[in-house]
């Protein structure tokens, strides 16, 4: 298992073979097959450092939105297998919330139904969240910020749903929050080394794990690729050689 610039800054990760840098490799346990394995970067990386930079701990409250989606779904099992009092979600799809309960995940927002802000207050007692990952961006991401507790971080990393957003100021202001960006490729080895080895316990002992709706063949990409885009899946889409 590794993580780095591969299929980003560089090119050839479509292969049966690609000669990586020692310190991108991890060790997977010998109970994960290798469609659970591959479903693990980068998001899992990315979901673990930034609840770590956000000064996530047991006991706090987490939104990440977008529970089908590879860095949502691994922040939500993350906090929840970490302590946290509530580790929320959300969806557009009402078929999506329903996936999501019956994997077990309860508290999801279908926001079919329900704003993100009213959905926030309904599962927290109107307290608010402590941390957001958002990995959706757009019109999202001011929701998101809305829904803060005092104190609260937010943390962006993503723009599936567009580049811009319009933020009212006060939600930081008012409740002493923080916004910030995250890239995974700007993280040293030892942050990435510190995750692994926080991730890979729960991953052993079955508490996390990747939710892979399809592997396809190394020479089925353009129809993975395709399935991916316009499908919109509920978990990850995997290449296996």
């Amino acid at each position: 298992m590794f993580t780095g610039p591969y299929g980003v800054a560089e090119d050839g990760t479509y292969s049966e073979w690609i000669a990586v840098r020692d310190e991108d490799l991890c060790i997977i346990p010998d109970s994960l097959d290798d469609a659970t394995a591959g479903g693990m970067p980068v998001a899992y990386l990315t979901a673990q450092i930034t609840l770590t930079q956000a000064g996530f701990e047991p006991g706090k409250t987490v939104l990440a939105p977008a529970i089908g989606g590879a860095v949502g779904n691994a922040v939500t099992q993350l906090a929840r297998a970490q302590g946290a009092t509530k580790a929320i979600s959300t969806t557009t799809k009402p078929a999506k919330a329903e996936q999501a309960r019956a994997l077990g995940f309860d508290d999801v927002i279908d926001l079919s139904a329900e704003s993100l802000t009213d959905g926030v207050a309904r599962l927290t007692g109107r307290r608010g969240v402590d941390v957001v990952i958002d990995s959706v961006g757009g019109a999202l991401t001011g929701h998101a910020l809305a829904t803060l507790a005092l104190g609260g971080v937010l943390t962006s990393l993503g723009y599936s749903a567009g580049r811009e957003t319009t933020i009212d100021v006060t939600d930081l202001i008012w409740k002493h929050a923080s916004m910030s960006g995250f890239s995974l490729f700007a993280q040293s080895h030892a942050i990435k080394a510190a995750a692994w080895a926080i991730i890979l316990p729960l991953l052993t002992s079955g508490r996390v794990k990747p939710v892979v709706e399809r592997a396809y063949k190394l020479d089925e990409a353009a129809e993975a690729l395709r399935h991916l885009i316009e499908d919109r899946p509920f978990g990850r889409v995997v290449l296996l050689g």
